[in-house]
């Protein structure tokens, strides 16, 4: 039993081997290589008709400068929820419950698309910072108010992918804790926390899955707003 609950969120290292660096990897090993044959088995069309779908649901709203980010964005999608989703397997190690992580993966794609922006239409991108009509005496609390939205916007977006996942981790394990120590003593009471202990599982797959698809539709809401 671990000594803190938050113990399983500590990036793991065996023989001086950073093991996040084999669950970073892990995920592109579950899909298959695209074929060029006329006829596909069932996981490559499967995998095929998600990814229609995906950039379909994402991408129609984007013009079609936006909609060449599709092969970056997609394959991020499906290694973050991949990535989401083997974390809640025993023994597993998460990658996407360090802030580091999602930080890394949301500073560059938000920086990218104010730069893009700035340079294809810089009088578009600053007038976001004041709006048309606003009384004098607004105008500078409005540029503060404007510029610091902006600048938490990767914030934001790689802290809700970590604290979602890992509430979800954490009420997982309290339910079980709490599940191994009463079955003994109330088997009626052990019996009912573990189908909740189920139930909060398979919402924490839901979770896993959704999370990472509003992590890429929101970096495509402001790809759409700089496009």
């Amino acid at each position: 039993m671990p000594v803190s609950f938050f113990d399983q969120f500590m990036s793991p290292v065996n023989f001086h081997i950073p093991l996040i660096a084999i669950a970073l990897t892990l995920p592109w090993l579950f899909y298959p290589t695209p074929s060029l044959l006329w006829t596909k088995d069932r996981l490559t069309a499967l995998q095929s008709w998600f990814i229609g779908q995906t950039v379909s649901q994402l991408f129609s709203p984007i013009s079609l400068a936006g909609q060449k980010w599709a092969p970056l964005l997609i394959p991020l999608l499906i290694f973050i929820m991949t990535m989401n989703v083997l974390g809640l397997l025993p023994y597993t190690f998460t990658p996407t419950t360090q802030l580091s992580l999602n930080l890394g993966l949301a500073l560059p794609l938000w920086l990218a698309t104010v730069l893009l922006g700035f340079r294809n239409s810089p009088t578009h991108s600053f007038a976001h910072f004041l709006p048309e009509g606003t009384p004098n005496l607004l105008i500078p609390v409005l540029i503060a108010i404007e510029t610091i939205s902006l600048f938490i916007r990767p914030l934001a977006l790689g802290v809700r992918l970590t604290a979602n996942l890992t509430a979800g981790h954490l009420l997982i394990q309290l339910i079980s804790t709490a599940a191994l120590a009463l079955a003994p003593l109330y088997a009626t009471v052990g019996i009912l926390i573990s189908v909740l202990l189920l139930l909060l599982t398979l919402l924490e797959v839901a979770v896993a899955l959704i999370q990472a698809y509003v992590f890429v539709l929101l970096v495509c809401l402001y790809l759409q707003e700089n496009i």
